[in-house]
């Protein structure tokens, strides 16, 4: 076996000797030998291929922690964990984007343009389906509050009442124009206090919450809050994106290369939320998205009792061919129950229209 000083094996894999060390007293990369008398430490030539791995992920950016389960395990298994990390540094970093993109639009007095003659016609409906014996969920929508919320647990439909409610409190006391600054402050107050009031049901109970996917309308923009599997999805000239990740374990396993998306409509987990509001201690942070608005554009909320009936391709045909939001969203509703109805289906339709 071949060996190098710790200097010689620092610069043959790009770390610094102190690096080195630290790496050794986190017991991520022992030395092959120490002197017993100087102390000092001699490395492996077949360790170089570890250490290499370990330079590059701290490049990456990964936790030393993660960085210990990656070099854990074999080849493939330690690229499904890599993908795994990326995605998730994706969906964090676009998190950030948006609210970078919004706060220098609001510093800079350049946020709103062209839209102070923006306002919102919208219409909720909710449906307890052809096969479930009640409803869990609670779709709302009002001047300035878009929400649909998917109960889970015995005292799902109460959560999700809940977690609604505490959003409404911010159609009673924002009437008039929102400053684009003290949208965030109030996105994040209601929340809080979804929260809580979700917590009051479910008693501790961590089996019993809700999902929320909420959007807050400014006048100008529509910041958009989201937590568990419902979806929003925005119609734009014609084409329909959905602007909402699913907090599931098999969207979790499809970011993963793990499945593909075909796979995990019939997955039998593909169900079990990974993020929700419930009774448990800990509150998972929600995803935020702030989005300019555009005469035109058609905004759609919905709980997976929509979704997972109807393809994209189906609900982008119904919102681009239905005219009103009243009879877009009956029509989506209706679509589902035609295709068997297995679950509650609750929507919101909002169109972006100018005012008068």
């Amino acid at each position: 076996m071949g060996m190098l000083t710790i200097g010689a094996f620092a610069k043959a894999c790009r770390l610094s000797p102190k690096a080195l060390r630290l790496y050794d007293e986190l017991e991520l990369l022992r030395p092959a030998r120490v002197d017993p008398e100087t102390g000092y430490r001699y490395y492996a030539v077949e360790q170089l291929e570890q250490a290499r791995l370990v330079a590059w992920l701290r490049r990456l950016g990964m936790p030393l922690a993660r960085i210990r389960e990656v070099c854990a395990l074999d080849g493939p298994a330690a690229g499904r964990e890599i993908r795994a990390y990326w995605a998730q540094v994706e969906a964090e970093t676009a998190n950030r984007r948006d609210l970078a993109a919004f706060l220098v639009d609001h510093l800079t007095g350049t946020s709103g343009k062209d839209t102070t003659m923006l306002e919102l016609r919208y219409a909720a409906l909710s449906d307890t389906g052809l096969v479930r014996p009640a409803n869990q969920d609670t779709a709302y929508a009002g001047t300035r509050v878009l929400a649909v919320a998917d109960g889970f647990g015995s005292g799902g439909a109460h959560a999700s009442r809940a977690a609604v409610e505490a959003l409404k409190i911010l159609d009673r006391e924002t009437r008039e124009t929102l400053p684009a600054g003290s949208v965030l402050n109030l996105l994040d107050d209601a929340v809080q206090g979804a929260t809580r009031a979700v917590r009051d049901v479910a008693a501790a109970d961590e089996e019993v919450g809700t999902t929320l996917t909420a959007m807050l309308w400014t006048g100008s923009q529509l910041a958009l809050v989201h937590i568990g599997d419902s979806r929003a999805y925005l119609l734009r000239d014609g084409e329909l994106f959905r602007i909402t990740h699913d907090h599931t374990l098999v969207q979790s396993m499809i970011d993963e290369g793990r499945l593909t998306a075909e796979e995990a409509s019939a997955h039998p987990q593909r169900a079990l939320l990974l993020k929700g509001l419930s009774g448990g201690d800990s509150v998972p942070a929600p995803d935020l998205r702030l989005r300019d608005a555009l005469p035109g554009d058609r905004y759609l909320l919905c709980s997976d009792g929509l979704s997972g009936v109807l393809s994209d391709t189906d609900i982008e045909r119904t919102l681009s061919s239905v005219p009103g939001p009243e009879d877009a969203a009956r029509a989506l509703v209706a679509g589902a129950n035609d295709a068997g109805g297995p679950d509650n289906v609750s929507c919101v339709v909002a169109d972006v229209v100018r005012a008068g």
